[in-house]
């Protein structure tokens, strides 16, 4: 049977995680495998989660990946990393921006935000990659090209050229942002070789 990688991506609602969904799926398809994807909005307007899956190899029989079967995941926001680990497989990695987005009974102070996230992910064994896209995109000027930095810092972590990254970036994103994107981009790609 023909090897299957899947891929999940999660973040809060806003956080471009859907465009950098599309992104990916573009370049696998790009480079000649077959592609399943499935969005999984929630309350994603009111800030509430968002997971996507990509697959892709020779032929992928499903859209969704179940818990324990992700290769990699991509995630947006330092809870949602604690929220989905469950889906990553054993020798699996995480390549997870360090941004704290507050849900709402934290922000009416129902709950507490949680500090010891990434040392609860160490204490399982979980191979995760932490990086500031937030401060990437805000040193930029637009704080909007966050995801695209940390895109570019998963970019390493996967076996595709960095041309290959660039061609699905001008093949996604409108012309008229496509320079901050790809500034955020390289950015983040050089902070995911360190």
């Amino acid at each position: 049977m023909a090897r299957t990688t899947s891929i999940m991506l999660a973040g809060v609602g806003g956080q471009g995680t859907i465009l950098a969904s599309r992104v990916l799926a573009q370049l696998l398809l790009n480079e000649g495998h077959d592609v399943k994807m499935s969005e999984v909005h929630g309350m994603a307007q009111r800030g509430g989660s968002v997971t996507t899956h990509v697959r892709y190899g020779k032929d992928v029989d499903a859209p969704t990946i179940a818990p324990g079967q992700a290769d990699f995941m991509l995630v947006f926001e330092t809870m949602e990393a604690a929220r989905v680990a469950h889906y990553l497989k054993p020798g699996g990695t995480i390549v997870a921006n360090e941004r704290e987005i507050s849900s709402l009974p934290i922000l009416i102070a129902r709950e507490e935000y949680p500090d010891d996230i990434p040392e609860r992910l160490e204490r399982r064994g979980i191979d995760v990659r932490w990086a500031d896209a937030y401060s990437i995109a805000d040193n930029l000027g637009n704080i909007r090209v966050e995801n695209v930095a940390l895109l570019g810092a998963f970019s390493t972590v996967l076996p595709f050229a960095e041309d290959a990254w660039k061609k699905a970036l001008t093949q996604v994103i409108p012309e008229r942002h496509l320079k901050i994107n790809t500034a955020a981009f390289d950015k983040g790609r050089q902070l995911g070789k360190k």
